[in-house]
């Protein structure tokens, strides 16, 4: 099998502990590759390099221009190999090559946007209110950044840390999750490539014990940007009491998707499969709540199972492949454990409902009809192929249950209506709400969530300064000494 090692300080090798874990293929569910694992050690060392590394001439006088630069040629060089990368990913969490390839290749843009972006960081001079004092500001890189992505979406939500990061003149130490981390260990090599200097981004992974722990409480550590769940969040948030790192979170979602009774359906319908049967439900913006007004209700629900009954779920290589596998058993489990609960809780399985009886993490696309907003599925972020539908009377009543979650990711609403599409995207408490499509995304556009979806932002202007702190520096002009302080005037 394949072996993957991690980047630290430059230097590709095995953790301290030397303990190496299997990756399974979620297509067959049979080992294909192993990697090393990070150990406290290796954290530290990670760490103090990429500390060390800030106070280098060769990163910290790097002009901004420069390091603009070397994230455009880290742009082409994952453009280049998008399609082996893509191929890794598929191969390690059973998401489409059709995806992986096109996604990676996406990714390239987000480089390329961040690049851009490098030497526009800038400061002010301020109107200070005080005679013969010259102030201005300065942005300064942040310092050291702890990156952990989950394996999902891992090449897009590395970019988003990364390319801010590196574009604001910081040190990265990246955490793979130990599901599915073999891309992110090839990606490494393109950072070698590409020219950073040693030390400016390490690449590991490993147990939450060994490596995300000790990474995330780290005394000199200076930023976490995590994606992952709200649980694992909770100890990223404890563990940053220990170093103080700014920290920021995008996390788990349950999505409602708003569908009114002047929509055009077949757009809806289209909506509403991409936001749930796309990447097999494992999307952390999955639309899993469709609330659609009862007078449409039925005719879009049968015109959603009509086109579901299309939907080829298969080996995740192949070109004619729709739907591929689950990355990994328990969520099958877990997805099936929680619609038995739905039946009893009254709702109706309209299609779906069940693993596909062959090898593999395969789940059948499954379509809930709900009989009340009590039912399980509209509360629970499944991360695989299942929809809920549920009816509503009044606009008033839809904005009141797509807000009735502990979660606020991303929205959808579908109308015809350009001022109710206004008025009902201004009351929804999500950081997105598309209208009339569904999951579409920008490195221009800013990406996150409100409530237990997390906080801060990814992507966009902003996203940069958020990887720098301000200095204020004052100046003296006066060509007369210093006024006694203890002479009031």
């Amino acid at each position: 099998m394949d072996h993957f090692q991690l980047l630290i300080d430059g230097q590709w090798c095995d953790g301290a502990e030397a303990q190496v874990m299997e990756t399974l293929n979620p297509a067959t569910g049979a080992p294909w590759a192993t990697f090393a694992c990070a150990a406290p050690a290796d954290v530290d060392r990670a760490v103090t390099a990429a500390a060390r590394v800030l106070d280098d001439p060769a990163w910290r006088d790097m002009t901004q221009t420069a390091r603009g630069k070397l994230l455009f040629r880290l742009a082409d060089l994952v453009q280049r190999d998008a399609d082996a990368l893509g191929r890794l990913e598929t191969t390690d969490s059973g998401k489409l090559l059709a995806e992986t390839s096109v996604q990676t290749a996406y990714v390239a843009d987000y480089y390329r946007y961040f690049a851009g972006l490098a030497d526009k960081i800038e400061g002010a001079v301020l109107p200070i209110d005080k005679p013969d004092m010259h102030v201005f500001t300065t942005r300064e890189p942040i310092g050291v950044v702890a990156a952990i992505v989950p394996w999902n979406a891992q090449m897009f939500l590395a970019a988003t840390k990364l390319g801010p990061a590196l574009a604001a003149g910081c040190s990265v130490v990246l955490k793979a999750s130990e599901i599915a981390p073999t891309p992110m260990l090839a990606f490494a090599r393109l950072i070698e490539e590409a020219g950073f200097p040693p030390g400016v981004v390490s690449v590991i992974t490993g147990d939450a014990a060994g490596c995300a722990i000790p990474l995330t409480r780290h005394p000199r550590v200076d930023r976490i940007a995590f994606t992952g769940g709200p649980e694992t969040a909770r100890h990223v948030v404890r563990n940053s009491a220990e170093n103080f790192a700014v920290t920021s979170l995008e996390l788990g979602g349950k999505s409602p998707i708003l569908v009114f009774e002047d929509a055009d359906l077949s757009s809806a319908a289209n909506g509403l499969i991409a936001g749930n049967f796309g990447a097999s439900g494992q999307s952390c913006v999955a639309g899993s709540r469709g609330l659609v007004h009862r007078s449409v209700f039925e005719e879009l629900a049968a015109l959603v199972e009509a086109r579901s009954k299309g939907i080829v779920v298969g080996d995740p290589l192949a070109a004619a492949t729709h739907m591929g596998p689950l990355c990994t058993a328990d969520q099958v489990t877990r997805i099936t454990q929680t619609l038995a609960r739905a039946r009893d809780q009254g709702a109706r399985i309209r299609f779906g409902g069940a693993p596909l009886d062959q090898p593999g993490n395969y789940m059948a696309p499954t379509l809930v009809e709900c009989s009340g907003p009590e039912t399980e599925t509209l509360s629970v972020e499944m991360f695989g192929p299942v929809m809920s539908l549920l009816a509503f009377d009044t606009e008033e009543e839809a904005i009141t249950l797509a807000n009735d979650s502990d979660f606020g990711l991303g929205s959808g609403i579908f109308t015809r209506d350009v001022a109710r599409a206004h008025r009902v995207s201004k009351r929804l408490r999500a950081g997105i709400c598309w209208v009339n499509t569904y999951r579409a995304i920008s490195p221009i556009a800013p990406f996150g969530g409100f409530n237990q979806s997390g906080y801060g932002r990814e992507a966009g202007t902003d996203s940069v300064l958020d990887y720098t702190r301000t200095k204020t520096t004052w100046i003296n002009t006066s060509a007369e000494p210093m006024a006694n302080p203890f002479v009031m005037r």
